[in-house]
């Protein structure tokens, strides 16, 4: 057997080289005692590091990610869909992935034992994913920084423009251009084709997620609190159109305009505000959450107070809906959406399509953590949706 690590040497002003450092010893001290070897794929940034984990994943039975939630993405895009076990060091500020399945955050030495066990025993659970893809007119962004990568203007130019082949010809003949294979065949660099674990962010949480990226403040909890409380200062509403397919196989469609709106496959985002706390790792579902209108402070008062203790959606400024897919675009009224955001890394711009995809992540957890999650299901999960008198198909309230 063959465990490949990637960390983020980046991290932490270098401290994560360090973490990445003693989590390579300690698997290479438990390889000896239990016969298993261990390669370092991390690479140079986020890119390097994820096509360093595809291209040399012939090389390793196991992927083991060191960091944060921008690593669990990593990981994901990875080894998702392959069968390959993902094992979890949690380092980073938020851990809201491995949070959410009650792995070791910010404990190097328990979460190493706990994935050393998980494979010794074969012990894992599959989750599901989210699928983000472009639809035309939408395009990546560096991942890191969220800033537009090389000819990402260009494209964006021809993907609204362009509507056929005579669009086209009128566009080279009076422009000047020359539209080739590269904007309109095949898939390039701008393309989205993105798996994510946790939140896909499009509107307030991604402008707090970006704000916390940016903070010096030391804690991570603190730095998602003090970007909530800026960002719902000074509220925008954000224009989105969506087409989503609903639990039951139908479909809605309509304008959306919110300050914010989320497409989640886990519970919890900003080191552990419980933003979608009906979500449920391996439902084959995710919960589409948005804010159904701007709230007054005592509304605002009130949602923070929920932040954390799993009943944030019992409030009516929130509206909520289980989903298999959605089409999300640019509606003709409110503001511009920003940068979108999935598992803290940036992403892109609208339009996407986001779908769920069911189980197709493997995770390496403890026996515990797998008997933990085999019991934490669609029952509970209508549990708390009942408590909160919403309809679980249409996710209205009854009252």
């Amino acid at each position: 057997m063959t465990v490949a690590v990637v960390g983020n040497p980046t991290s932490n002003k270098g401290r994560g080289a360090k973490t990445s450092d003693q989590v390579i010893s300690l698997l290479q001290s438990a390889g000896d005692r239990h016969g298993f070897e261990v390669i370092d794929v991390t690479g140079t940034s986020f890119e390097d590091s994820l096509d360093k984990a595809k291209s040399r994943r012939a090389e390793y039975d196991y992927l083991v990610v060191v960091g944060g939630d921008g690593m669990i993405a990593l990981g994901t895009n990875a080894v998702g869909c392959s069968g390959k076990p993902l094992g979890i060091v949690a380092t980073g500020s938020g851990n809201d992935f491995a949070r959410g399945l009650e792995l070791p955050v910010n404990r190097v030495e328990t979460a190493v034992d706990g994935i050393v066990g998980a494979i010794m025993r074969g012990s894992h659970i599959d989750v599901d994913m989210g699928l983000v893809t472009s639809l035309p007119g939408g395009y990546a962004v560096d991942s890191s920084t969220g800033g537009e990568l090389p000819r990402a203007q260009k494209a964006s130019v021809t993907a609204h423009t362009v509507k056929g082949l005579l669009a086209v010809d009128s566009l080279q003949s009076n422009m000047g251009l020359d539209f080739t294979d590269e904007y309109l065949g095949e898939p390039n660099s701008l393309d989205i084709d993105r798996y994510y674990a946790g939140m896909l962010s499009c509107g307030l949480d991604a402008s707090i997620n970006d704000r916390a990226n940016h903070s010096h403040l030391p804690n991570g909890t603190l730095r998602y609190f003090a970007a909530v409380l800026v960002e719902l200062s000074h509220m925008k509403r954000y224009g989105y159109h969506v087409k989503a397919t609903l639990a039951d196989g139908s479909v809605e469609e309509r304008d959306i305009i919110s300050p914010l709106l989320t497409v989640a496959n886990s519970r919890h985002i900003g080191g552990g505000i419980e933003v979608s706390p009906y979500s449920r790792f391996s439902d084959g579902l995710l919960d589409l959450v948005w804010m159904d209108h701007v709230p007054n402070f005592a509304e605002c008062v009130k949602a923070v107070s929920h932040a954390y203790d799993g009943r944030l959606l019992a409030s009516k400024v929130f509206g909520w809906q289980r989903i298999r897919e959605i089409e999300i675009s640019r509606a003709a009224d409110g503001d511009e959406p920003p940068v979108f955001m999935a598992d803290g890394e940036y992403v892109g711009h609208l339009p996407v399509k986001v779908t769920a995809q069911s189980r197709a992540l493997r995770v390496l957890v403890p026996p515990a953590v797998a008997e933990a999650q085999a019991h934490d299901g669609e029952e509970q999960a209508l549990e708390a949706i009942a408590r909160d008198r919403r309809d679980p198909l249409t996710g209205g309230f009854f009252d």
